[in-house]
């Protein structure tokens, strides 16, 4: 597994599960909260950059692990708000989203650290 395979995977879990929490909620019929639709919109956006992600650009690598980063942290409060509420397919939707960001973020800190590795390596 490598970063940009690991970025992918979580843009479709970000899409699928955002598509699957924005139903859930009534936000295609325009009942729910379009806040909703914010992980899909996030899911979209790391799928445009993951070409960046496998050419291993170093900024646009860097501007995906800086919004699945801040993916984590701001799935924590609907988080909370899911478990507070006891809607279980909530927190699983959710878990999942954060799983799968933090599993990327572990493969771009690799990626980052082989990358130094190398440079130090072909430096000496």
């Amino acid at each position: 597994m490598n970063a940009h395979k690991a970025s992918f995977i979580n843009a479709a879990v970000l899409i699928l599960m955002g598509l699957w929490g924005a139903y859930a909620s009534g936000s295609f019929g325009g009942g729910g909260s379009p806040t909703a639709f914010i992980p899909v919109g996030i899911g979209v956006v790391l799928l445009l950059l993951n070409g960046g992600v496998k050419s291993e650009n170093k900024v646009i690598a860097h501007i995906a692990v800086l919004l699945t980063f801040l993916t984590i942290f701001a799935l924590g409060m609907p988080l909370k708000g899911a478990m507070g509420k006891g809607n279980t397919m909530g927190v699983v939707r959710l878990a999942l989203m954060i799983l799968s960001s933090i599993f990327a973020m572990v493969y771009f800190i690799k990626s980052f650290r082989d990358a130094r590795l190398a440079r130090e390596a072909a430096g000496e």
